[in-house]
């Protein structure tokens, strides 16, 4: 059995549907999975040994006007000469669903009551109910696994194995880790500014715990933010820019991840390594709280049908509680 699954972006969305992999293949051994992906995002699916092919889409090129449409829906199209057995949705967007059908002939995905665009889809053959404010995690595994006949329980993706890999990296990442202190990575970007919590607050964090604080950025605006908090405190180190192949090892060697509601930070549950995930506008509903992953929201209340993006109570979370937590984990 071949198929395809469509989720284009963004990081921690393809994060939180990729933990359904070593199930699938756990349960239905002779399967192989394809993964069409927005090209920008291809390195965080590299070196997955149940992904087979990583096939890449650039839908922004669609802006370039008819030569980019028509070169992208060529490409796409070259896609279904693998004859796919099913091509799975698991994004539930008009533009991932267009995708799908380009794709295959057999498609499968959410139904128009478990999806913001409802219009996406008309273009199943196989239609999956499950509530849109419903855990993000648990999602994906269910419209990934229900129409290949499988489950996948919440005790085994608790119970999962790292499923994010490496190889080769940017040997300089090494020279950023110290062996005598505990190593902390901070996300403090998102594509949110109302998401992101006060880069002044994360100073103040780094300067209680007092250990080697490595802040990861990938916007100019961040890479400033970065440099500015590298001046206020001696234990904080700007990381130069990494890509997802250098910042998953990166993640992979820290002890700890502290970070916003955003693809890097999920990234650390990923890898089982302790996270505490920030969040303000969003729903704490997008991830999975385990033993080693921990999340302090805001006192807002979220409608996870209309995020609203001037929602900036993130701010109103205290350094003191992600010390306390912070040190919790690390056994302080």
């Amino acid at each position: 059995m071949r198929i395809a699954i469509v989720k284009l972006s963004a990081l921690g969305d393809i994060v939180h549907a990729m933990v359904a992999l070593q199930f699938i293949k756990a349960q239905i051994s002779d399967i192989e999975i394809d993964w069409v992906v927005e090209e920008r995002f291809a390195g965080i699916l590299k070196n997955n040994p149940d992904v087979d092919s990583i096939l890449t889409v650039s839908l922004k090129s669609l802006k370039s006007g008819k030569a980019g449409i028509y070169q992208q829906i060529k490409k796409i199209r070259s896609y279904r000469n693998a004859n796919y057995d099913l091509v799975i949705d698991a994004q539930g967007l008009v533009k991932s669903a267009l995708t799908a059908t380009l794709t295959g002939r057999r498609i499968a995905g959410f139904d128009a009551k478990s999806v913001r665009e409802r219009a996406a889809s008309w273009f199943y053959n196989t239609k999956i109910a499950c509530a849109y404010d419903a855990n993000t995690i648990d999602r994906n595994a269910l419209v990934l696994s229900r129409p290949l006949g499988i489950t996948i329980s919440t005790e085994q993706i608790l119970n999962k194995k790292p499923f994010l890999f490496f190889n080769n990296e940017d040997k300089t990442i090494y020279d950023f880790l110290q062996k005598d202190r505990i190593n902390i990575v901070l996300v403090i970007g998102s594509s949110w500014d109302s998401r992101n919590y006060p880069a002044d607050k994360f100073v103040k964090v780094a300067q209680a715990l007092q250990a080697n604080c490595l802040v990861v950025w990938g916007s100019d605006q961040e890479k400033q933010t970065a440099m500015s908090m590298s001046r206020q405190s001696e234990f904080i180190r700007m990381m130069p820019q990494l890509d997802l192949n250098s910042l998953k090892a990166l993640i992979a060697k820290a002890d700890l991840l502290i970070g916003n509601d955003t693809g890097p930070t999920h990234m650390a549950w990923a890898l089982n390594r302790p996270s505490i995930t920030l969040f303000g506008p969003t729903p704490v509903s997008r991830v999975y709280q385990t033993a080693i992953n921990k999340v302090l929201k805001s006192p807002s209340i979220v409608n996870p049908y209309k995020l609203d993006k001037q929602d900036y109570s993130i701010k109103e979370i205290k350094e003191d509680e992600i010390i306390n937590m912070a040190k919790s984990l690390l056994s302080f």
